[in-house]
């Protein structure tokens, strides 16, 4: 028989427009999984993953399929569809040459849908459309395929009606796979060049590569060169997702896999460096990835508990050191914070992702945490030239040493039914969003594209668009770069002591609103002490706002009936001035929900 014919291709779609029931779909059709062991999510393997309904990391699988007597290998990667985890969609792509963009029946063309599949038409793959769900009552597959065809050029003929639910169209899908998507390219060399597009750590076999063969061969027991770290290991292990781990002793070009070398540390691997032979190694590496580049930042502090003061720091550093050995797109340094003492200031690429990395902190890491309000990525140019990044608006310098502050700027493209778009113009317009363009996906929706500010989007921009829009509108958004604006630092003052960790930078205009606002909050939020408690919000010396938080009174002279009137002032005067000791020496404890009044910015 001749050697199987090889497709490598990812499955790329909106959150929740079908795409691991697709492949688990594709798992049974091709026998890789039997009817008995098939379950639903099954390349979802973490907890979280299941949980939620969504996919977190991508999973790399092998199957074989035959048609009309030849035998096709088909490497498939399931990819997330949620816009914080986009980075892992365009490493994916990257190691393919074909794409299946899926889009639900019931729902159209939908933001992510828009952005995952502009990265396959950059990244130069044949796509393949698939409408999705057709079993549905509500399915209008003609409308969408109409739809995919008026936004991306693709023709509606060409697009595979399926259901992966019940199955149909399953075989059509897999022959289009097979006919239709290109092969590997052609070895551009007889040397090994093997490209990293993800790895994770396991307990006994250390690091877990994923690689994908572009030239020359690799074997079990090759000595390999990594060329970006010039590290060197012995290969003690090859092998295929199928969806079970299986050993084989070499992959050749075009076929994807994982490998083991006794690589110790996840820091040793980089995600896009290019693996070759130590003894004959290639001239050139290939072209490997951008770095993930964190743009949400917010402090992890360990629980006070009533034993332990401050929590336990070295607990939530071990859990923090084992979380990144499997999440390399999450950054972590420590800080000291005189309200709540040593923690962590950790980078993410959006809300979701931190979200994510705070259950599994407190799940797999058995820690609780106090988190602080996040914040975005800030470029500072200083008055000698220099060009500093600022994650945290306590690290904001003197304004006399700087000359401007730049904001990082999203385009944010929002797919919404037109009897919306005046109410999400509006939204834009209060977030200081400037109108790039619009266009139509069908008779009832539109694109609308604007520029954004990060920080104006990271807080409840997301839950506002679904309310306006009753569920309706969606959203993805890229990072274009940074835009000099009027910005300025708010402290904010308990009891005359700034707190680091409530600071903020916004925009001078809304600065009073926002201060104001804010103090009313915590002044719900911080429990009533024995002293007079009052919170300021402050720019640079200039207080913007005021609230205060009334003292705890006990009635002193509930026992003084009739007499003097100087023997009732004299216990009051006793009481004050135990409470303006009490004040001077005692400290105020705030909450965690009064670190999250910071991100509520509605009324």
């Amino acid at each position: 028989m001749s050697p199987p014919i090889i497709r490598n291709f990812s499955i790329i779609a909106h959150i929740d427009h079908g795409k691991s029931t697709l492949a688990d779909r594709l798992l049974q059709s091709t026998r890789a999984v039997s009817d008995r062991e098939a379950r639903q999510q099954l390349l979802d393997s973490m907890d979280l993953e299941r949980e939620r309904g969504i996919t977190i990391k991508a999973s790399a699988v092998t199957v074989r399929h035959m048609i009309d007597g030849q035998e096709y290998m088909l490497n498939f990667i399931d990819t997330p569809g949620h816009v914080d985890f986009s980075y892992e969609v365009s490493r994916a792509l990257t190691a393919c040459e074909g794409a299946v963009l899926v889009v639900d029946s019931t729902q159209g063309v939908e933001a992510q849908t828009v952005a995952n599949a502009y990265l396959a038409v950059e990244n130069e793959l044949e796509i393949i459309s698939v409408v999705n769900k057709i079993d549905l009552p509500a399915a209008q597959p003609d409308e969408v395929a109409m739809e995919v065809e008026s936004v991306f050029g693709f023709a509606a003929e060409d697009c595979i009606y399926c259901s992966a639910k019940t199955g149909e169209g399953i075989a059509e899908l897999l022959e289009a796979i097979c006919t239709r998507l290109p092969g590997p390219r052609a070895p551009e060399t007889d040397k090994a060049r093997a490209l990293i597009f993800d790895s994770h750590y396991d307990d006994y076999r250390g690091v877990i590569i994923y690689i994908r063969v572009f030239d020359g061969e690799l074997n079990v027991g090759d000595k390999i060169r990594m060329m970006g770290t010039g590290r060197t290991y012995a290969v003690t292990e090859l092998g295929k997702y199928t969806p079970k781990p299986t050993k084989v002793n070499r992959l050749g070009p075009g076929e994807t896999g994982y490998l083991i070398a006794s690589i110790k540390t996840l820091k040793d691997v980089r995600v896009g460096d290019t693996i070759t032979s130590d003894v004959h190694p290639a001239a050139e590496p290939l072209p490997g990835y951008e770095e993930p580049r964190q743009m949400v930042f917010c402090d992890f502090y360990p629980a006070t508990t009533t034993d332990k003061k401050g929590g336990d720091f070295e607990e939530l550093r071990e859990a923090m050191d084992r979380l990144s050995l499997n999440d390399a797109s999450f950054t972590f340094n420590p800080v000291h914070s005189e309200a709540l003492g040593f923690g962590f200031r950790c980078g993410f690429l959006g809300l979701l992702h931190m979200d994510i990395i705070q259950e599994r902190l407190e799940r797999e890491g058995g820690v609780e945490i106090v988190q602080t309000a996040p914040t975005v990525t800030y470029e500072l140019l200083t008055t000698d030239g220099n060009t500093l990044e600022i994650t945290n608006p306590a690290d904001l310098p003197d304004p006399s040493i700087w000359r401007e502050l730049r904001e990082p700027i999203v385009k944010i493209e929002l797919i919404v039914p037109k009897e919306y778009i005046g109410d999400i113009m509006q939204l834009c317009g209060n977030r200081r969003g400037r109108f790039i363009s619009q266009q139509m996906v069908s008779e009832s929706r539109q694109i609308l594209v604007y520029e954004i500010p990060l920080g104006e989007i990271i807080y409840d921009f997301y839950d506002k668009l679904k309310g306006l829009t009753r569920g309706y509108a969606t959203m993805d958004y890229e990072i274009t770069g940074f835009r000099t604006d009027r910005l300025v630092k708010v402290d904010i003052l308990i009891n005359g002591e700034p707190v680091e960790a409530l600071a903020l930078i916004c925009h001078k205009e809304t600065a009073d609103k926002r201060g104001r606002l804010l103090l009313t909050k915590l002044r719900k939020e911080i429990p009533r002490h024995q002293f007079e408690i009052p919170l300021q919000a402050a720019i640079g010396g200039k207080i913007i706002a005021r609230e205060t938080i009334k003292a705890v009174r006990k009635n002193v002279t509930a026992k003084c009936y009739g007499g003097d009137v100087t023997r009732k002032r004299k216990l009051l005067e006793k009481q004050k001035e135990g409470k303006k000791r009490m004040k001077s020496v005692g400290s105020v404890e705030i909450p965690q929900e009064a670190f999250m009044a910071v991100l509520d910015q509605s009324e």
